[in-house]
């Protein structure tokens, strides 16, 4: 930092200027601002780099954001959108996310909408207005076309110059009812999915196609929405008390995601019924913990973190293209884009014990 003398004999601290760093090394300012700045295809020796990078860190200079931005139309900022900032989906997925993000030098910033339309609506607009020159959607709804490249993570709604990143659900289904059915269950046990999660209708719709071409039964009195829009294991648990109490009997639940899951497995403790040699419980997402549960569950895999790379990466190839004028804007970007499920089998489920079959 430069230091200013005051007229009461003191000092003030100012911002280093890029010029002032100039005059310092005695060399061009634009020779000081192509090395900070990191623009390429210019031949400067790396001994004269290093002396400016050093000199910079010595006298605490930072390249000033705002004037980069203005210069170069660009302000390498991403907003993110999500319902919740919560360990599992959203983190993992996230995750995936900030490591593409920070590989191509973008800075980003996050808004929870908790699943209010109203901030479904109007957020996209007020991260644009915001600097950002995309935005990454997780979870949610979009509804209106935006003005900058989007990318939805779970996103199934066609809008114009959105990108959908969506997991295969029918693939999905199969492997789940697949799995059970071949270990000898037939009555079956679903856990509905909260109506604002995205991908609540989708993988109902999938297990219900599947289990037709199956010849597995749904039956009503064994099929629960979950009420609660929570990301703890309280999101499973009063669902599977609720079937445990209606006295019908199922050897099998099938859980909208893992959390809940470990929420059923635990209801099922207090009742006295064991996993999985009563009741097999089989979940979803395969987050971190899952492998770590005790029965460790049985799941099927999004790869969750592939998937946040993946929209991080298909933005950044759109706001590229529109910078740069060329093809890959809003008007090109693809519609959709597929990831493959797979399923882990772990300690959670097993072999239906006998009768389960009627």
């Amino acid at each position: 930092m430069a230091q200013d003398k005051q007229e009461d004999g003191g000092t003030q601290t100012s911002p280093v200027t890029l010029k002032t760093l100039a005059a310092r090394l005695n060399l061009d300012p634009a020779t000081v601002s192509v090395v900070l700045n990191n623009v390429p295809g210019r031949s400067i020796p790396e001994a004269t780099r290093e002396r400016i990078r050093a000199m910079a860190r010595d006298m605490n200079y930072h390249p000033s954001y705002i004037a980069r931005s203005l210069r170069n139309r660009r302000t390498m900022m991403v907003g993110i959108l999500t319902p919740v900032l919560s360990e599992g989906y959203h983190s993992e997925v996230m995750n995936g996310i900030f490591a593409q993000l920070i590989e191509q030098d973008y800075f980003n910033f996050i808004a929870t909408h908790r699943h209010r339309p109203e901030l479904v609506e109007k957020y996209p607009a007020m991260m644009a207005s915001r600097g950002a020159e995309g935005i990454l959607a997780i979870d949610t709804h979009l509804v209106v076309p935006l003005s900058v490249p989007a990318v939805s993570i779970a996103g199934h709604k066609t809008i114009p110059g959105v990108t959908n990143v969506l997991l295969d659900h029918r693939v999905a289904a199969r492997l789940t009812l697949k799995h059970l059915y071949e270990l000898g269950h037939r009555r079956i046990a679903f856990m509905r999915g909260h109506p604002a999660s995205s991908d609540a209708d989708i993988r109902w719709e999938c297990l219900v196609t599947e289990a037709r071409e199956l010849g597995l039964e749904i039956e009503r009195d064994l099929t629960i929405h979950i009420s609660e829009d929570l990301t703890t294991p309280e999101l499973g648990y009063p669902v599977a008390k609720r079937l445990i109490e209606n006295k019908r009997r199922f050897t099998a639940i099938i859980c909208f995601n893992d959390v809940a899951a470990i929420g059923a497995i635990r209801a099922l403790h207090d009742a006295q019924i064991r996993v999985p040699e009563d009741v097999s419980v089989i979940g979803f997402d395969d987050v971190p913990y899952a492998a770590f549960h005790s029965p460790r569950l049985t799941t099927i895999r999004q790869p969750l973190a592939e998937m946040g790379s993946l929209a991080a990466s298909l933005l950044i190839d759109q706001m590229n293209g529109q910078m740069s004028g060329g093809g890959s804007d809003q008007d090109t970007a693809k519609a959709e884009v597929t990831v493959e499920p797979t399923l882990v089998v772990r300690e959670s489920t097993g072999i239906a014990p006998r009768g389960g079959e009627k």
